[in-house]
């Protein structure tokens, strides 16, 4: 894991900034911390900060090969098999990041088909004058780039494009419609004016300061035809399933420094710890996190019960209002990429706590829309006069009324998705799962898992997202994803068999943060500074944001609270261009420059 930038100028630009690429690699910092190196040939610059996981002597990077250079964040968990079929080549190093060099000189542009792992990765190739950008299919790994003065530059995120001040801070509109109602942003463009994802999958061949092609794989099997499900029956799906997982656990394991999990109460972290117990020799350090509001969804018991079963190391932390109020300027600063997701409070601090013993964790990230988990999915699948809804049909603010304008468009994104997955032959259920790989995964819960775990220069890897996973399991029939009103069954009866302990058949817990509650013990003067910030003043009646915060009565009204104090945060922090002063009242408090 590691944090990756360059700059791809044209021919008649001047050479790369030494100062704007120092800017970019310190700006990158925090995710290697173990070292940083750059290559500069011509008009290309990258640059490379290492957070080293595999081969600790030999892997810094840039890499070189022939004419051709590489810097990557992320791991190939197949490089071994990889270099084994490579028998004609000397390898200079042990790093994972070395055979993918090797696979583009063979392949060129269409060489990531062979890797399995999460991973954004560059590489110029000195002769043709080309750099090609890369990002895994699924997006667990970030890459952005952005048009600059005299060409284009990339990063693995966007605060390194703003800090170096080669993109100025400005709200993308449509992108902030889309976060203050879906909670993160879809597709391609960002919330910052003139930033880009490189979306899941893609690959982006770039020359003279611009990108010339685009080529994308799909993270998700079709098979024939196009993608319906395809006949198993239930003892040959769990069979096939139990390989899939272990192949994926023991990939996703394979580190040079130590390595952890973080278990829930839940059969995701569940399954991953069954198959983890199974794997190794030594037990399994587990990490969990709590709250202190009575009547909150507490998963600390139940984890603690399903370590013990398999000899597990078990470390909980309990999250309390104080270390909220206290934190929460880092945390959302940590979001450059924003999503209003309250689970970046406990990943935030589980990472944290499980820095101090380890640099990697396995976490469950993937498995509702793998295996068909939410209960959204269940509700698709209705006919409509059973009351089928749509997946992401309401927005947060539809009933709230403080915003100056109701947000337009912000469904344009989930919709255009929609029409794309719609060209398949998919049930219900299985575009539900697809519309939420296209966006939700990579744009919510893969972001906040990146951003919270890279700031404590922690790793994090997400085993049933992983190729073997999806072809053992995305396909299977919809029967054997949902019955008897239970998502996930194929994997509940997996679990059911190898960690009973673990009550993968109990109703669904869910997983919350209680905010709304800590916001409410503090309403009426967090309404006060939130009502006072420039960005929530561009897009709010302060009048209206005062009232709300002091008369919290519903969910609804809670989570609205929350987004608007999330968005302060943020706004303050990487468009005004404000550290975080202190607590979050500290914060909002500060006067800056903006008064």
């Amino acid at each position: 894991m590691c944090g990756i930038a360059g700059l791809i100028l044209s021919p008649d630009a001047p050479p790369p900034d030494a100062g704007v690429l120092s800017k970019l690699i310190g700006s990158l910092h925090h995710r290697g911390p173990d070292g940083s190196g750059h290559a500069v040939v011509g008009r290309v610059a990258l640059a490379h900060n290492r957070l080293a996981i595999i081969d600790l002597v030999t892997g810094d990077q840039p890499l070189f090969a022939g004419a051709a250079t590489l810097v990557a964040n992320g791991e190939i968990y197949n490089y071994r098999e990889l270099r084994a079929a490579m028998p004609g080549i000397k390898f200079v190093t042990n790093s994972d990041c070395e055979p993918p060099l090797y696979l583009w000189l063979k392949d060129g542009p269409d060489y990531a088909r062979h890797m399995r792992g999460m991973y954004a990765v560059a590489i110029h190739e000195r002769t043709a004058g080309t750099v090609t950008l890369t990002r895994d299919a699924f997006g667990i790994k970030p890459l952005y780039t952005a048009q600059v003065a005299g060409g284009m530059a990339f990063a693995s995120e966007p605060r390194a494009l703003l800090d170096s001040g080669l993109v100025a801070r400005k709200v993308h509109i449509p992108a902030r419609n889309e976060l203050l109602q879906l909670q993160f942003t879809t597709g391609a463009h960002t919330i910052f004016e003139g930033i880009e994802r490189v979306l899941p999958g893609e690959t982006l061949t770039c020359a003279d300061g611009r990108i010339v092609e685009r080529r994308r794989v799909a993270a998700l099997p079709e098979g024939e035809p196009q993608g319906g499900p395809e006949p198993i029956d239930e003892d040959t799906a769990l069979k096939r399933l139990d390989r899939a997982l272990e192949e994926s656990v023991d990939l996703h394991q394979r580190s040079d420094v130590p390595y952890g999990m973080f278990l829930s109460g839940g059969i995701d972290s569940a399954t991953l710890l069954a198959m983890m117990a199974r794997l190794n020799k030594d037990p399994v350090l587990a990490f969990t996190a709590g709250f202190d509001v009575p009547g909150t969804a507490d998963e600390r018991s139940q984890a603690t019960t399903v370590a013990k079963a398999v000899g597990a190391h078990h470390e909980s932390i309990e999250v309390t209002e104080k270390m909220m109020w206290e934190h929460l300027p880092q945390i959302v600063a940590c979001m450059d990429d924003p999503a209003a997701d309250y689970a970046i409070i406990p990943t935030w601090f589980l990472a944290r706590r499980a820095r101090q013993d380890v640099k990697v964790v396995l976490s469950g990230e993937g498995g509702d829309e793998i295996f068909g988990g939410y209960d959204r999915y269940r509700s698709a699948m209705r006919p409509w006069w059973l009351g089928r809804k749509t997946p992401w049909s309401y927005g947060s603010f539809d009933k709230v009324n403080v915003l100056r304008e109701q947000p337009t468009g912000w469904r344009d994104g989930m919709a255009a998705a929609e029409a794309r997955i719609a060209e398949k032959a998919y049930s219900r259920l299985v575009a539900a799962q697809a519309l939420d790989v296209e966006d939700w995964l990579p744009h919510d819960l893969l972001l906040k898992l990146d951003r919270c775990l890279m700031a404590h220069a922690v790793e994090g890897r997400t085993p049933f997202l992983d190729k073997g996973i999806a072809e053992a399991a995305f396909r299977l029939p919809d029967g054997l994803k949902v019955r008897d009103g239970m998502g996930k069954w194929i994997l509940r009866k997996w679990l059911e068999k190898n960690l009973p302990v673990a009550r993968p058949f109990a109703p669904k817990q869910g997983f919350t943060v209680p905010v709304g509650e800590w916001i409410k013990g503090r309403g009426a003067e967090l309404g006060k500074l939130v009502a006072m910030q420039p960005g929530i003043q561009e897009i709010a009646h302060p009048e209206r944001v005062e009232a709300l915060f002091a008369n919290i009565y519903r969910w609804r009204h809670g989570f609205a609270c929350w987004k608007l104090l999330f968005y302060a945060l943020w706004h303050r922090r990487h468009i005004l261009g404000l550290e975080p002063a202190g607590d979050v009242f500290a914060t909002l408090s500060a006067s800056g420059d903006w008064r």
